[in-house]
């Protein structure tokens, strides 16, 4: 190799790293803000479930000693303390709500539980459930008919509670003196293929109490 085709290469290797570093001066931030990125993502995405694990633990153990208190009435007003979200906040509404219904504060319970009947954001899961709960806790508070109405929005077919929903809805009519309603409604329940045997028993035994044949068409 000449000395002139050595020159000319060391001359283009010049350039090609003349260009590389004005690459690097002008674009390289890019590269640099991006291996922050991905490293400060990492390190929050660990403090977040570090943060996260903490705050269930401090709920947990919150939760533990309200239950621990000795009367519904005390551990009601335990509960009312203890700070929650997401799905922890439905948990303690439930609990709560068991508590003041056991302490005879009926209107109280349905309080407690009114939040997450009126959540539409809340998954149908926990707010049917409410729903549930509501009617059924309130049962000699809440007009029949309106029990109904309630009951009627989570027993729509593929509901999560749905058969049990229809059982209330058969109970207020029945207490409505819809009997030969509440007798059509059991039927169906007791012959429904996803009930369970402890639903169907029930329903069997209310229509035998309303004087009607479990067997009958």
């Amino acid at each position: 190799m000449s000395h002139s085709d050595t020159f000319i290469e060391e001359v283009t290797e010049e350039v090609r790293r003349d260009k590389f570093f004005a690459f690097l001066k002008k674009y390289g931030w890019i590269g640099i803000a991006a291996v922050v990125a991905l490293v400060g993502g990492a390190a929050y995405n660990e403090y977040a479930k570090s943060q996260a694990r903490a705050q269930a633990e401090a709920t947990g153990d919150a939760v533990t000693a309200a239950l621990g208190a000795e009367t519904s009435e005390a551990r009601a007003e335990a509960l009312a303390t203890v700070p929650a979200e997401g799905e922890a906040r439905v948990v303690v509404a439930m609990l709560r709500a068991g508590e003041l219904y056991d302490a005879g504060d009926i209107k109280g319970a349905m309080a407690a539980l009114a939040p997450l009947t009126a959540d539409a954001m809340l998954d149908p899961v926990f707010r049917d459930l409410a729903v549930l709960k509501t009617a059924m806790i309130g049962a000699t508070e809440i007009k029949p008919e309106d029990r109904i109405s309630q009951l009627a929005g989570i027993a729509s077919p593929g509901a999560p509670y749905r058969l049990l929903a229809e059982e209330q809805i058969a109970a207020a009519q029945a207490e409505m003196g819809d009997v030969q309603a509440a007798v059509e409604g059991l039927r169906a329940i007791s012959q429904d293929v996803e009930a369970s045997n402890a639903l169907r028993r029930r329903a069997a035994q209310m229509i035998v109490a309303l004087g009607a044949d479990p067997l009958a068409e």
